[in-house]
């Protein structure tokens, strides 16, 4: 089952809003509606733009693609996240009809195909279970790595009457997606308390946390270090190697560069939506040796004669 990235079918932002989504698929469908049009693939690219609309014009059902699209590349098989199952046939809503829409739309959304009622008559009359939030501390190495993380967290249990009697420790392994930003909040489905009388899990709501580094600061996409440099290497510039993410680059500090000056180094940052990696921001700093002996103080002195250097000149 191949992932299909909706907003792509229509041509749209993921920001998009209902009146641009409706309008897209508008445009869509009197391309390529089968009675009228004589493009080729006509009719499959109808079906894509029906589908992709379905998923995008409910609020509720955009929200929960949102949510999965975060791990799935259009064309490319999909799995879902860890705890995620599909609704297919046997899940909720299956056996309803679903038309012509794909495999891939039946298990996210079950039968809420056009003209379902929503599956009322086969809902459970149950109490749906407690979400659960947790703050999740990532490093910042972690998000560019391809590794899942375990997470261990306590879900809330409740007795037929709905009163709390316990919590129970739970653990998954959790696949940081690409881009992920500090304070976001990814929901993983069904991960959360059970539910009474036969109702649906609550969710785990997972909060991003970049935790504090060592070297770096970060400024959106992109990361700043502090580079140590002598008054010297400053002057008559030198090549130094800075610690990246993933390992160092030699960086060329050229001669006559300022204490503070900053340069950037591409894609060296962190990665974004988009797939992209951010700058590296490089700031020079001036460190003094701490002790100098008389013959090193003699120079200094050489230097300040022959230089006839005023940095206050226009103070």
């Amino acid at each position: 089952m191949d992932f299909k990235d909706y907003y792509k079918i229509l041509g749209v932002e993921p920001t998009a809003d209902d009146k641009t989504i409706k309008a897209a698929y508008r445009k869509l469908a009197r391309k390529y509606h089968p009675d009228v049009s004589k493009e080729k693939d006509a009719e499959a690219k109808f079906k894509d733009a029906s589908e992709a609309y379905e998923a995008l014009k409910s609020a509720d059902k955009r929200a929960e693609y949102d949510d999965l699209r975060k791990y799935g590349q259009h064309g490319q098989p999909f799995q879902g996240p860890p705890g995620w199952q599909g609704r297919g046939a046997g899940g909720f809503g299956g056996g309803q009809d679903t038309g012509d829409f794909s495999d891939f739309f039946s298990s996210i959304f079950g039968g809420r195909g056009p003209g379902f009622d929503g599956g009322q008559s086969r809902r459970s009359t149950g109490r749906r279970g407690q979400d659960v939030e947790m703050e999740l501390p990532v490093f910042l190495e972690e998000t560019l790595s391809n590794e899942s993380k375990k997470v261990s967290f306590q879900v809330p249990q409740y007795n037929a009457a709905g009163q709390h009697v316990s919590n129970t420790s739970k653990s998954l392994n959790v696949k940081i997606p690409a881009g992920v930003a500090d304070g976001e909040r990814i929901r993983l489905k069904g991960q959360g308390a059970p539910g009474v009388g036969g109702g649906a899990n609550g969710d785990l709501y997972l909060i991003i946390r970049f935790a504090p580094h060592p070297k770096y600061d970060v400024e959106g996409d992109n990361l700043i270090i502090t580079l140590p440099l002598a008054p010297w290497e400053l002057a008559l510039g030198a090549e130094v190697a800075v610690p990246t993410l993933t390992g160092k680059i030699n960086l060329k500090v050229p001669a006559g560069s300022q204490n503070g000056q900053r340069m950037r180094a591409k894609g060296h940052g962190l990665m974004n939506k988009a797939g992209e990696r951010g700058y590296l921001f490089v700031q020079l700093k001036a460190v003094m040796p701490k002790t100098s002996d008389d013959e090193v103080k003699a120079l200094w002195q050489e230097l300040a004669k022959k230089a006839a250097f005023n940095p206050r000149e226009h103070f």
